[in-house]
């Protein structure tokens, strides 16, 4: 199993609850505000009067075959959206609970 952890300005939640819908991916953590800024090119999202913008996280746990599958969604809705922003990050899932 896979942790796959989604950072994403606030704009893109419905487009990342319908792809969670499409590919049957039911279970996931939200954090509906996070600040940040991206590491290349990415604006601060911080929610304040001079960087008003603010990102949300989603974390889901998904059986390894779904990891590539989810992260070409993610990448095709960053081309299609890339000035707003998505980032995605994977890591192993050792034990659960």
């Amino acid at each position: 199993m896979k942790a796959v952890m989604i950072i994403y300005n606030q704009a893109l939640t419905e487009k990342v609850e319908y792809m969670f819908e499409k590919l049957n991916i039911r279970g996931f953590t939200r954090w509906p505000e996070v600040m940040g800024t991206g590491t290349h090119d990415g604006e601060p999202r911080m929610g304040t009067h001079t960087w008003p913008e603010i990102n949300s996280a989603t974390l889901t746990i998904v059986n390894d075959e779904m990891v590539d599958v989810l992260l070409d969604k993610i990448k095709k809705l960053d081309a299609i959206n890339h000035e707003v922003g998505i980032r995605a990050f994977v890591w192993n899932v050792e034990k659960t609970v």
